[in-house]
């Protein structure tokens, strides 16, 4: 395992009243959410939806970052569509994802080597490998 050298940001957040059936709030006020149970029918959003979400935004940076490298032009229109799972084997709980790239426009074996780097880079990415079934499609 790999230890930080530097700290860049730490993200501060409390659920109360409930887990996902709660609320959650940043400590610098810019979150403030109420939160549903998966599949109920609460006006919140749930920690699946959080979390691909997350995941999604930092691997366009980190395409963004492999771009930069390789000197490629990203298309505006990039995209990662990221679909989070909860699911039950036995009973025990789990996730799986999937991620589903668009660079439309950029030729099939550069989007696969941004795509390829980016999963090698991106923070999520090394969070969940190893730990959940990824499967990263480009679309």
């Amino acid at each position: 395992m790999s230890r930080i050298e530097k700290v860049l940001y730490t993200g501060k957040t409390r659920t109360s009243s409930g887990g996902r059936d709660g609320e959650a709030r940043s400590s610098d006020g810019r979150l403030d959410i109420k939160l549903s149970s998966p599949g109920s029918a609460g006006s919140g959003t749930n920690p699946e939806q959080l979390f691909a979400a997350g995941w999604s935004a930092c691997f366009i940076g980190a395409i963004g970052k492999a771009a930069g490298k390789m000197k490629v032009a990203l298309p505006p229109d990039l995209a990662v569509d990221a679909e989070v799972d909860l699911g039950v084997a036995g009973t025990e709980y789990f996730l799986q994802a999937r991620l589903n790239v668009s660079l439309p426009g950029l030729d099939r074996e550069v989007a696969k080597a941004l795509t390829n780097a980016a999963h090698q880079t991106c923070p999520y990415s090394k969070a969940t490998r190893g730990n959940i079934d990824v499967a990263i499609h480009l679309v």
